[in-house]
């Protein structure tokens, strides 16, 4: 088997759907034929549309489409009512599937069987892949998926996604799509005979039903215990954090030395000014202070990878269903809320999930304050230059308890605004139940984690090498245009034997300069001057270019200790000349900004493709900027107060 990329002659090719219910396996059975490295996470919701992809089986070659996991074809949600379009050809991008596979797990085969039925009675040729085979022995089940399939009526393969077993049997079974028995009768639709037909078929198949799962029930007492499982939830939460801390800082210290050492070697070798500063301040100063955050990023999401492979994510979501209740929304919106947390793009996407249209726009509203990876970067610089390495909460690490502290804010400030949309959204629509299965506890392949941590790290690494190198090269030409001539800085008394002092010189009087001094008189309550100014004005293409702004600015001032610089950068002008730029208050009032702004471009357009309109996206960005100036404004005069100014 070969994977290729799907295209548009692909479309000639056999049509194949892969349906099921979330986690039954129907992710790693579509990686296990195409190769590709789709997404897999145990818990329900986190598919939102259809991944394509092709695959050879000797001569032949096939298309294959990863729906939505769904439990129905009855829809109740966005998510549903696209497999539901695309197996009856309603899609007008893409024609019906010429077949079927669908995926059942066998520890819950009664409840699939009513999916397998809906999908019979389309009447297109149905295969059944039968997994979770192994814990269904493991907990005492039984089942002969060869009389399974033959009671139904159709072609049954076993098999373990996760392990590839079954997947050769599967190909060929493929193979013969057109050949494939269907049931003499189609399954009735009557509620009486089709548990009926149920019986009949269980019965059939010698199917035993597993026993509990001892260790999830165990478990289970605690963690999803009102009380203890949400102390146990929060000190996960806290942990996490510790650990990004105090295990990624070698690793990012590291990074930092090798930066420091190319840029001196770009410093000792390149002898044409301009390209000295564009290659040292630009690329290296801008986007090394962005990849020097990469182990933090990493470590995070092989931590979000674990819990999410366990099964813990859908525990959170029913421990957080009581407290999104509160602000009217249900535990399926934590699954958006959760997808948040890597990136806001997901999250909004993840709306889809969502019954109640009245809840979709609540949640994207608020999703945008869950901290997203793209924050982490800002937090990390802006909390070290707030708080000293090595300072500690008792027996914690401060920095990790004040960016703990950070993505608390967010959630709970999330919680807020979803409470207020909901409240000033349609009452007419009724409550929708909320319904989440409760898969075992499993422990994940090492392959699943690692491949799940690649492909979130990698979308960072793609945005620093394209969004994050193109804003530092555009900043770079801001910082260094109109091109100052010697004379004119000679006139101007500057020493212009010194590179620093030329560079200083010319920052001061650049477009950037300009710029960010027209927009001050907006930010200077919060204590932001024009360099701060032209980094939040960059960081609306991505966050992680306010890092890269300020990266630059320290790179020109000192190009041998960058860090240092920033840390004594001062005020050139007004009241506050010569007082530092990251004094406590308006660091505080910075990490705030950033805790509430929409800074980000790509969240605003998906905004806008998910709601059809320009309407949403434009308050989201319009209300989220004044509560973060307001915010800001407030935390800045609250530890002005506390620290006498300093």
């Amino acid at each position: 088997m070969r994977p290729e990329a799907a295209s548009g002659a692909t479309q000639r090719l056999p049509r194949l759907a892969l349906v099921g219910a979330p986690n039954a396996g129907k992710t790693s059975v579509f990686n296990g034929l195409t190769g590709l490295r789709a997404k897999t996470a145990n818990y329900p919701g986190v598919t939102v549309s259809r991944s394509v992809g092709t695959f050879r089986v000797g001569a032949d070659r096939f298309l294959l489409e990863d729906l939505p996991g769904t439990y129905s074809l009855e829809p109740i949600s966005p998510d549903e009512q696209i497999v539901a379009d695309s197996l009856s050809g309603a899609l007008p991008q893409a024609p019906a599937p010429d077949a079927i596979i669908a995926v059942l797990d066998a520890t819950t085969l009664r409840r699939s069987l009513h999916f397998l039925a809906e999908l019979l009675r389309l009447g297109r040729p149905v295969c059944a892949v039968v997994t979770l085979t192994d814990e269904l022995a493991y907990r005492g089940g039984l089942l002969d998926v060869e009389r399974f399939g033959r009671a139904v009526g159709i072609p049954a393969v076993r098999v373990v996604g996760n392990r590839g077993i079954g997947i050769h049997d599967l190909e060929r079974a493929v193979t013969g799509w057109q050949e494939w028995s269907r049931p003499v009768l189609t399954p009735p639709d009557d509620p009486r005979e089709l548990a009926a037909w149920i019986d009949s078929v269980l019965d059939s198949a010698g199917y035993r039903a597993p026993d509990t799962h001892v260790w999830t029930a165990r478990l289970d007492r605690v963690l999803l215990h009102p009380v203890w499982g949400t102390l146990i939830f929060v000190a996960v939460m806290f942990g996490f954090f510790q650990v990004i801390f105090t295990a990624a800082t070698p690793l990012q210290d590291g990074i930092g030395d090798l930066f420091a050492w190319l840029g001196g070697v770009v410093d000792s070798s390149v002898h044409v000014h301009w390209l000295n500063t564009l290659l040292g301040d630009a690329l290296i100063g801008g986007v090394g202070n962005v990849v020097v955050f990469i182990p933090q990023i990493v470590l995070m999401f092989l931590l979000i990878s674990i819990l999410e492979g366990v099964g813990y994510m859908s525990r959170a979501a029913f421990l957080m269903d009581r407290i999104m209740s509160k602000a009217g929304l249900e535990g399926r919106a934590f699954v958006a809320m959760l997808s948040s947390l890597a990136c806001a793009v997901p999250g909004i996407m993840s709306t889809r999930t969502l019954p109640s249209s009245r809840d979709r726009i609540a949640t994207m509203m608020a999703a945008p304050w869950m901290t997203c990876s793209a924050r982490l970067p800002v937090y990390i610089l802006l909390v070290g230059l707030l708080t000293p390495s090595g300072s500690r909460f008792g027996p914690f690490d401060a920095r990790g308890a004040i960016i703990f502290g950070l993505y608390v804010l967010g959630a709970v400030s999330a919680m807020l605004a979803a409470w207020v949309f909901k409240r000033l959204g349609s009452r007419r629509e009724s409550s929708m139940p909320f319904y989440m299965e409760m898969p075992p506890y499993r422990l994940p392949t090492l392959r699943s984690v690692l491949l799940s941590m690649w492909e979130s790290s990698k979308t960072f690494l793609i945005k620093c090498g394209k969004i994050i190198a193109t804003t530092s090269v555009i900043l770079w030409l801001l910082l260094n245009l109109p091109i100052q001539t010697q004379a004119g800085m000679q006139a101007a008394g500057v020493d212009t034997s010194s590179p620093t002092a030329v560079t200083a010189y010319t920052m001061d009087h650049s477009v950037a300069a300009g710029v960010g001094r027209a927009i001050e008189p907006v930010f200077a309550p919060l204590g932001f001057d024009w360099r701060i100014d032209i980094g939040v004005l960059g960081s609306l293409s991505a966050r992680e270019s306010f890092v890269a702004t300020l990266g630059q600015v320290a790179s020109a001032t000192d190009p041998e200790d960058p860090g240092h610089a920033l840390e004594h950068l001062t005020y050139e002008s007004g009241p506050q000349r010569g007082e530092k730029v990251f004094s406590a208050p308006t660091t505080v009032a910075l990490l705030v900004f950033f805790v509430y702004a929409l800074q980000c471009m790509s969240t605003i357009a998906i905004m806008r493709r998910e709601t059809g309109t320009w309407k949403w996206p434009g308050i989201a960005f319009g209300y989220m900027f004044v509560v973060a100036w307001v915010m800001a404004f407030l935390a800045h005069t609250l530890t002005a107060l506390i620290t006498g100014g300093l």
